[in-house]
């Protein structure tokens, strides 16, 4: 059965890579064909206008020489003329014998201008073997991007290249990235856009800062001389897996406003649900008490009629209530290694951040039973920092960061806290988690927001490795859940 479930699964997974593939090739043919008629449409457009010029050369060099030919002709008939009147003057004195008077003795015989036009001749010998020598623009070759030189950490992802033989006429070079929960070869329908980053000079680039709401990233590259682009490198893609998460505002207490990442308590929560409600929930059952209008005698009357609660279909359970002024995760850990941030407001007076069990009480607070571990801080009347689960405490004696850091590891047991910024680790606790967690936040007076989508940072492996086992966690905190 199992062989026959493999053997179904890798049949699955051979259709979509085929499938992707046939949707790869008609987005090709549909880009060649595209681009041959934008190519021609441009070949078009470029010879149109080397005949626009021609033409206009032409048009000036026929000018030219019309102008050369009406200067020419003016200073021929003017030398005609003279020419004319010189003779007739001659042939008059000839009759009185008058030779050394004629005119004719001071006529140049010699013509102003020749009839010569070959200054005004062109030759296009040289111009058309260019023409003649006229081949489409050099388009530099695809990159090769160097997976072994590519590196994820930290939220930061550098790409690195080389070209397949040198090019000194490679001007720049393009990248695109984006996000996609595929593995293997980009697809064609997938549904997020290429993000591209222009004018790169360099062979590798690094993208910092970013958010892991995804489990892969593609990249390709390409380079560009001043003319034009060349073809993309072969995509790869690198896995961005990290723990991504919001607050589960449906079962979070109604005291608290949550959106996303961040949570603010509110102490008017739940007001409005109260007066539509006009009743008080059961503790003990899970029950609503909610008032009916009684018509049959005519004069309203209050009915009493007990439904019950359905269980919340995100969550799977009841609000927290109560003091407890929780809000957990929506995403369970039942395996890994994770990490998040969390910040408070300035003036947030009470919070806890760390993570719970799935069946955690809707009055139970964070810390206060073997279901929960977490660190609290208290800032009303005077500052406490503390460590708390099963209802013990472990203070702490190191100031309050202004973001703090959790790690998770689920197979390891360990939950650790850090100062976000320095890497500082504030606590550890140790345990055998024998069920999915959920990331969980209390908040009073206040309001915390959340950075997910994070990987571990390195410092945080580095000090993993140096501190397993060393420092930070209290045998009186310690729980071996059975």
């Amino acid at each position: 059965m199992d062989t026959l479930q493999r053997i179904i699964s890798t049949l699955a997974n051979k259709n979509d890579e085929i499938q992707n593939f046939i949707d790869t090739l008609n987005h090709t043919l549909k880009g060649v064909q595209a681009n041959s008629s934008n190519v021609i449409a441009e070949l078009d457009e470029e010879f149109d206008g080397l005949y626009s010029i021609l033409d206009e050369m032409k048009e000036s060099m026929t000018n030219s020489i019309k102008q050369e030919q009406a200067h020419k002709t003016q200073e021929l008939q003017n030398q005609l003329s003279q020419c004319s009147n010189a003779l007739e003057n001659s042939e008059e004195l000839l009759e009185y014998a008058a030779l050394t008077m004629a005119s004719a003795f001071r006529i140049s015989l010699k013509p102003k201008v020749s009839d010569n036009m070959t200054h005004l001749m062109v030759d296009f010998s040289q111009e058309r073997q260019m023409l003649q020598a006229l081949k489409f623009l050099p388009v530099p070759k695809a990159p090769e991007i160097d997976t072994a030189e590519c590196l994820v950490a930290d939220n930061t992802v550098t790409i690195a290249w080389r070209m397949p033989e040198e090019d000194k006429k490679i001007d720049h070079f393009a990248l695109e990235y984006r996000k996609t929960n595929f593995d293997g070869l980009p697809r064609v329908k997938d549904e997020r856009c290429w993000e591209l980053i222009e004018y790169i000079k360099g062979t590798e680039y690094t993208l910092s800062g970013l958010k892991f709401d995804s489990k892969y990233m593609n990249f390709r590259v390409r380079a560009c001389n001043k003319a034009v682009a060349g073809e993309y490198s072969d995509p790869i893609t690198l896995e961005t897996k990290a723990l991504v998460f919001n607050l589960d505002g449906t079962s979070s207490h109604l005291n608290l406003k949550v959106e996303d990442t961040y949570v603010e308590w509110d102490p008017t929560g739940g007001k409005s649900q109260e007066n539509k409600i006009k009743g008080k929930e059961n503790k003990g059952s899970g029950q609503i008490t909610v008032l009916k209008n009684n018509t049959r005698s005519g004069t309203p009357s209050p009915k009493r009629t007990s439904v019950t609660r359905s269980p919340l279909i995100r969550g799977s359970r009841d609000r927290f209530t109560g003091e407890s002024y929780t809000v957990l995760g929506d995403t369970t850990i039942e395996s890994g290694q994770h990490y998040w941030e969390v910040r408070a407001q300035k003036d947030c007076k009470s919070y806890s951040m760390g993570v719970a069990y799935k069946n955690m009480g809707k009055f139970d607070q964070l810390g206060k039973t073997n279901t929960s571990w977490c660190i609290h801080v208290n800032n009303w009347l005077q500052t406490t920092f503390s460590a708390k689960h099963n209802n013990k405490a472990k203070a702490l004696d190191m100031p309050v960061p202004d973001r703090i850091g959790v790690y998770c590891d689920f197979d390891g047991g360990q939950l650790t806290f850090y100062n976000a910024s320095s890497k500082q680790l504030l606590y550890t606790f140790k345990t055998k988690f024998t069920q999915p967690l959920l990331p969980g936040f209390m908040v009073w007076c206040g309001g915390l927001t959340l950075s997910t989508g994070l990987q571990v940072p390195s410092a945080v492996k580095t000090l993993q490795k140096s501190e397993n086992g060393l420092s930070g966690s209290s045998s009186s905190l310690t729980n071996i859940t059975q």
